[in-house]
This record gives C-alpha cells, sequence and structure tokens, in this order.
C-alpha cells in the first residue's frame, strides 16, 4: 500500500469562509445546496492531499477573524488563500484591505447572490482567479 499522506511540511493553502457559511446545508438548501461546509472541507482535504498539498480551512462570521487569518497566512508564507467572504465580499474595507497586503495569489468564491448587495468592497480588488458558484 502506498503512502499518499502529504507531508508534514506540504504547502499550505488556506480556505476561508465568511459569514453564514456555517449554516451550508440547512439554509436555503435550494439555492445554495444541501451540503455543508464539513462536506466541502472534506472533499478539499481529499484533493489536497492527492496534490501534495494541506488545506486549513476555517470559518468565521466575524470579519476581525478573516482578517487575522489572511495576516496569519500571509505570516506563515501559505502557498494561497482560498476567501468566500460571504456578505462581506461587498462591504468590507477593512477585508479589502487585508488582501491587497497579502503578497501571494488571492482567491475569491463569489455567490450568485451578489445583486441583493449594492458595494463591492472586496470584488473590486482580488488580483487573479473568481470562481462563481450557484449560491
Amino acid at each position: 500500500m502506498t503512502d499518499t499522506a502529504a507531508p508534514a511540511t506540504a504547502p499550505v493553502v488556506y480556505v476561508l469562509n465568511g459569514p453564514n457559511l456555517n449554516l451550508l446545508g440547512m439554509r436555503e438548501p435550494a439555492i445554495y445546496g444541501h451540503d455543508t461546509l464539513d462536506d466541502i472541507a472534506g472533499r478539499l482535504e481529499d484533493r489536497a492531499q492527492e496534490l501534495g498539498l494541506t488545506v486549513d480551512v476555517r470559518q468565521s462570521n466575524h470579519e476581525g477573524h478573516l482578517i487575522d487569518w489572511l495576516h496569519e497566512a500571509q505570516a506563515v508564507g501559505a502557498r494561497a488563500v482560498l476567501l468566500n467572504a460571504g456578505a462581506y465580499t461587498h462591504t468590507s474595507v477593512a477585508l479589502h484591505d487585508a488582501i491587497v497586503l497579502y503578497a501571494h495569489a488571492s482567491t475569491k468564491v463569489l455567490s450568485k447572490r451578489g445583486d441583493l448587495r449594492d458595494g463591492e468592497a472586496v470584488t473590486a480588488i482580488i488580483r487573479n482567479t473568481s470562481f462563481e458558484g450557484v449560491g
């Protein structure tokens, strides 16, 4: 049997999830689907292991936690950050500033519900790839 576990020093990818994403699978499943955040995290961890990476999946309903985690990702030299900022995507100047300061590749996940928000604080500064989903 071959050991496919990522080495202890495998590059880390931070996966940061914002407000209300802890309710995935329960909150409006017709829009957001039935998968929970734990379901998604499990799939990300499996794929990361295949690629020789480590993922650090986190969720908070508090803007400051997301900012602290972005700072931490930079401090530890994370390979990348996958950020689903939730509603903060459209309103957070502070999160915008933290992303601008992050020197590595930034990736954002947008929901299709962007039409409900007027501002685009985070969206305007994402430097690399954006993925749009159905929820």
